[in-house]
């Protein structure tokens, strides 16, 4: 078997994997109920998720190394995202606020 076939067929491979996981976990959605401490639980993922997506692309400076510095502008710009995101409950303005922020302090620094 040639490279170009074996990686044609591990692309397939893995392509019907995913779409048979995906698609299982639709079907079962609407007959199984969960648990209420579960459901309950699963209220907090999407916060807890995008906690750890932002937050080491906020302190990360150099790979390996956190900073949390008043002169690092993704943290000063993050805290005032998650100000007007606090007060205004806007996604939109959150977004303006915070690559506004960014990049008038990246302007500075």
């Amino acid at each position: 078997m040639s490279s170009y076939t074996f990686i044609w067929l591990s692309i397939l491979a893995i392509g019907a994997g995913t779409f048979l996981l995906r698609f299982t976990f639709l079907q079962l959605a609407g007959r199984i109920t969960l648990p209420s401490a579960v459901t309950r639980a699963l209220r907090f993922l999407p916060a807890a998720v995008l906690s750890a997506i932002i937050l080491p692309a906020i302190l990360r400076t150099a790979p390996g190394t956190l900073y949390f510095g008043f002169d690092n502008p993704r943290l000063i710009a993050g805290a005032i995202a998650a100000l007007v995101a606090w007060t205004t409950r806007s996604v939109i303005a959150t977004l303006i606020a915070g690559m506004g922020s960014l990049w008038a302090l990246q302007a500075l620094f």
